[in-house]
């Protein structure tokens, strides 16, 4: 089966559900976490209507996720916010105001106001996420070094918040579940041992009772499609990236 496709993607999901997982969403793991969770969560940078295929199918599949969207174009509309929030998911600001302020905290926080009100209008929100933003000198987690995101009615952000010795981390950056050498900043310290390449060796751990009984799976829905013209595109628009941020991380 081909990866990086809405029918594998609905395969995995499947084989959770006959695995018995629980699915939560972040902020229903911060207020209660379950002995076994998994927690779907999605960074909506592009290619918004992607992201609300994949609601729909976890809608229909009676599961619950998480959706960070940015304030950009490509990313925030508001009757897509609204429908995936409408479906029982949760929706969260996945925020890259450092990058936005060049770097200044002062008026990084600003913007982080502004644009967590904006979206505040719409659905209620107490998660964030930073964008990662490969291009950019900036790490947006560095305006909580001078602020508190806790002041502003948020309950977390899962680079601070989750206990990744407890909680097994996979995200689909570099368009691969192995992307770490090519990730600037998705990663976190491995604690489990375990390494996936293909989403087909992630089912095939579950099938085999071989997954962590609590796991953040991050999804970018833009890179998934059963479209064949797209499919094609973006493994190689992706390819090209992450030679260019293989590039970054050993110069930088």
């Amino acid at each position: 089966m081909r990866d990086f496709t809405l029918t594998i993607y609905g395969a995995l999901l499947d084989s959770l559900l006959e695995a018995k997982y629980p699915f939560q969403t972040f902020s229903e793991y911060l207020n209660k976490p379950e002995k076994r969770s998994i927690m779907l969560r999605h960074d909506v940078d592009e290619r918004k209507l992607h992201s609300l295929e994949f609601a729909r199918i976890q809608h229909r599949k009676g599961i619950k996720g998480t959706y960070y969207f940015r304030m950009v174009p490509q990313s925030y509309d508001e009757a897509v916010i609204r429908e995936i929030h409408d479906m029982g998911h949760e929706v969260g600001y996945h925020y890259e105001d450092m990058d936005f302020a060049g770097g200044n905290p002062h008026e990084a926080i600003k913007l982080f106001e502004k644009h967590l009100d904006t979206l505040r209008k719409i659905v209620p929100v107490s998660t964030i996420c930073m964008h990662g933003s490969p291009k950019s000198r900036y790490d947006n987690k560095d305006v909580w070094k001078h602020y508190d995101y806790k002041k502003y009615g948020i309950i977390g952000e899962p680079y601070f918040d989750l206990d990744f010795k407890k909680v097994f981390y996979l995200t689909d950056t570099g368009r691969r579940w192995d992307g770490f050498k090519v990730s600037v900043r998705d990663k976190v310290e491995p604690h489990f041992g375990l390494n996936f390449h293909s989403t087909s060796d992630i089912i095939d751990a579950i099938n085999n009772d071989k997954l962590p009984h609590k796991v953040m799976m991050n999804f970018h829905p833009q890179r998934w499609t059963d479209d064949n013209y797209l499919w094609i595109k973006e493994k190689n628009i992706q390819n090209i990236k992450n030679f260019i941020k293989f590039l970054l991380i050993k110069f930088r």
